[in-house]
């Protein structure tokens, strides 16, 4: 027991998957994780992974949160979603109506979270299907900007930009804990300053 004194746990950042069902949620996760394209995946219900990886040159855990994108569980999504650190609304290329859903997603995050600035991505998905395209790059990445988020297109069959969405999610999600840190420190440091004045008068 002695041993585990003094060693400090990797930072655990908590990632949401959300988007229509069909648009290769569960795709993107199990390439991130595993390497592999799977193709035929049952609908999902919910499927919790957790991985280590090296963000920025520090050892870190990534917990991922895989939702169904069925109407079916859209009572139980808001206990998910409270749990979230950070959000990867993915909708898919090739499916207007999928995009359109993404809106809604976004609402139902920042009504559960209360907060305009949690961490979220959007991300167009099956890129790789180009000539089955329905969702203009220029238009979701209008969205995106009017969100005030990033905007990336990945493909979980050839893996393109499936790291880049995780880990570009993980930076958010760590500068807006760092940020939340440093305004807790603020305001605790604010009554010591009275007591460092008293010290100079003395």
């Amino acid at each position: 027991m002695s041993g585990k004194k003094g060693v400090t746990q990797p930072a655990l950042h908590k990632v949401i998957m959300v988007g229509s069902g069909g648009v290769g949620k569960s795709a993107l996760t199990l390439q991130f994780m595993y390497d592999e394209f799977v193709e035929d995946y049952e609908p999902t219900k919910a499927d919790s992974y957790r991985k280590k990886v090296v963000l920025d040159g520090e050892e870190v855990q990534i917990d991922i949160l895989d939702t169904a994108g069925q109407e079916d569980y859209a009572a139980i999504r808001d206990n998910y979603f409270r749990s979230g650190e950070g959000f990867l609304c993915v909708f898919s290329i090739t499916e207007d109506e999928s995009f359109q859903a993404t809106q809604e997603f976004r609402e139902q995050i920042l009504r559960v979270k209360d907060d305009e600035t949690i961490p979220l991505l959007l991300v167009g998905n099956k890129c790789d299907l180009e000539e089955r395209r329905r969702v203009a790059h220029a238009e979701a990445g209008a969205r995106a900007s009017q969100w005030g988020v990033p905007y990336v297109e990945t493909s979980a069959k050839t893996r393109h930009n499936v790291d880049k969405c995780f880990f570009d999610l993980m930076r958010k999600i760590s500068a807006r804990k760092a940020e939340l840190t440093r305004g807790n420190h603020e305001e605790v440091k604010e009554p010591t300053k009275c007591w460092k004045c008293k010290c100079q008068l003395l």
